[in-house]
């Protein structure tokens, strides 16, 4: 990643250090940007939690190509264009199953958002610092630590999606009225990841 790419996110935060004390400058951009990097990350992160209830809490919500919205409760009900759909033990227990693989799954893509987020933010502020410091060869390397833990983090998701199509399809097999709903195949399991490396 290089440094000239962060500046036009850099140079945006340049008001904020405008009447700031120009006596020291990269202190002064230093704290005007982790201020406003700590408001917009604790924004972000509310809005995430507000997220992570609604996903854990609240129905999940399956669409298909002409087909009406399902939806599955967190109870293993499933309801179909708004209609429960007659289930047996085995098959609550299998839309269970699937529903935590799509939690768990929402929930990882939460956390790669919430430190992408962060991420992008401190790097604003460590470009300033790199401006008036001169040092930004370490601070390179420090952003590219950070994007290193960000790529571990989108693999966890993709180390899910085995056992998430497995899931997947073991349902379709069981219950017909959700096999037009099971869209995922090997190929979302082989291409997860191909897009998502952090370029540095």
């Amino acid at each position: 990643m290089s440094l000239l790419r962060l500046l036009p996110a850099a140079l945006l935060c340049l008001p904020l250090i405008a009447c700031g004390d120009t006596s020291s400058p990269d202190k002064t951009a230093g704290k005007a940007v982790a201020e406003t990097a700590g408001g917009v990350g604790q924004t972000v992160k509310e809005a995430m939690d507000d997220a992570r209830r609604e996903i854990a809490e609240g129905n999940i919500k399956i669409s298909a190509d002409n087909q009406p919205r399902a939806e599955i409760t967190p109870q293993g009900q499933l309801l179909i264009g708004g209609k429960p759909v007659a289930l047996d033990d085995g098959q609550r227990r299998q839309l269970l199953d699937y529903r935590g693989h799509v939690v768990a799954v929402a929930m990882d893509g939460m956390d790669v958002g919430l430190a992408g987020a962060k991420l992008g933010a401190n790097a604003a502020g460590e470009a300033l610092k790199g401006i008036f410091s001169g040092d930004s060869e370490g601070i390179e390397k420090r952003i590219n630590a950070e994007a290193a833990k960000i790529e571990a983090q989108a693999k966890r998701i993709c180390d899910r999606m085995p056992a998430m199509l497995a899931s997947q399809q073991a349902l379709a097999a069981s219950l017909p009225a959700f096999k037009p709903y099971a869209t995922m195949d090997q190929s979302d399991v082989d291409d997860c990841g191909k897009d998502t490396v952090v370029n540095r």
